[in-house]
Parts: C-alpha cells; sequence; structure tokens
C-alpha cells in the first residue's frame, strides 16, 4: 500500500512538474516579448511600427490629438524631441520590468515559489494593463499592441495552472491520529 502511494505522489510531481515547465515557458514567452518590445521602444521608437504601418510615436500623438506628427516636428521640433525621449524611457522602464519578471520566472516561479507567482501575477498585470489602457487612451491600436493581449493570455494560463493554494490543497492528505 505504501509502494502504491509513494507512486501515486511521484506521478502527482512529474505531472506538477510538466505543467509547471509548461507555464515557465508560457511566461518566458510573454515577458522575452515584452522585452523585445519594450528595447525597440527605448533604443529605436522611429522602427517600431503601429497602426497602418506607421511610426508608433506618430500614429500616437497623431490617434490622441488629431494632428499630424510631421506638422509638429517642423513648428516645434523640441516638442517631438521631447515625446520620443519620453517614450524612450517608456521603453526602457519596459525593458528592466520585462528583465526583473525573466529573473523571477527562470528562478523563484520555476521552483514553485509562491512569492514569484505573486509578483508575476501583479508586475505582468500591471504592466500590460498599463500598456493597454495607453494605447486606448491614445487611440493607436496596431499588430504589436494585439501581442500586448496575447501575452497577458499567456500569464495568466501560465498562472492558472500553477496557483500556489491549488497545490497546496492537492498535497494536503489526512494522516491517521496517533492519540485514539
Amino acid at each position: 500500500m505504501e509502494q502504491l502511494s509513494t507512486k501515486q505522489n511521484n506521478t502527482k510531481k512529474k505531472t506538477m512538474n510538466s505543467w509547471r515547465r509548461a507555464a515557465c515557458i508560457l511566461m518566458l514567452l510573454a515577458d522575452v516579448g515584452l522585452l523585445a518590445w519594450a528595447a525597440m521602444a527605448a533604443i529605436a521608437p522611429e522602427h517600431l511600427l503601429g497602426p497602418n504601418a506607421a511610426p508608433i510615436l506618430h500614429a500616437e500623438y497623431e490617434g490622441f490629438t488629431g494632428n499630424s506628427w510631421s506638422e509638429l516636428a517642423s513648428t516645434s521640433p523640441m516638442t517631438a524631441s521631447f515625446m520620443t525621449l519620453v517614450f524612450r524611457m517608456y521603453g526602457f522602464y519596459g525593458v528592466a520590468f520585462s528583465l526583473m519578471a525573466i529573473a523571477i520566472a527562470v528562478t523563484g516561479f520555476r521552483r514553485g515559489d509562491h512569492w514569484a507567482w505573486w509578483a508575476l501575477l501583479v508586475g505582468n498585470t500591471l504592466t500590460y494593463v498599463a500598456a493597454m489602457t495607453y494605447d486606448w487612451t491614445v487611440n493607436a491600436i496596431g499588430p504589436f499592441e494585439v501581442t500586448e493581449y496575447l501575452g497577458l493570455a499567456a500569464v495568466y494560463l501560465a498562472l492558472a495552472v500553477t496557483v500556489p493554494w491549488k497545490r497546496r490543497a492537492a498535497s494536503y492528505e489526512l494522516e491517521p491520529s496517533r492519540g485514539s
């Protein structure tokens, strides 16, 4: 009987490890994708495409104000430069978050640490939802912006299969009382 119990526990552990491995890969795909986008925003925002294959910063400005980016750049070049600088900084913050999320995913999350699960839930939710809200606010939804929804879905799927309290409840077993 004890051997059967040991085999069942080993099977549960292997199954959980398979789910955890798949979840870790999903989490990494989402956060590495965000890292690639953020690095591009920080390094070369003029090559980051938005709606209708326009540079994202131009599309965002035009979607928010209804005015032309080229008109802004010609009448107030310092304002256009400042907006580009602010967008680059947004990209740098995205790089910083992504690097931290990737580090958490390959260490604590892969091990099954509860703090890592919560950190990735809160961090990714804030980061992706803030980016989505920004896109809606400036009226610039393009191909890269749609990937934010896919990234957040991947994060939530990875988190759903590794819920900490689900694992704890599944591993809980009643032992016979010793005083009876």
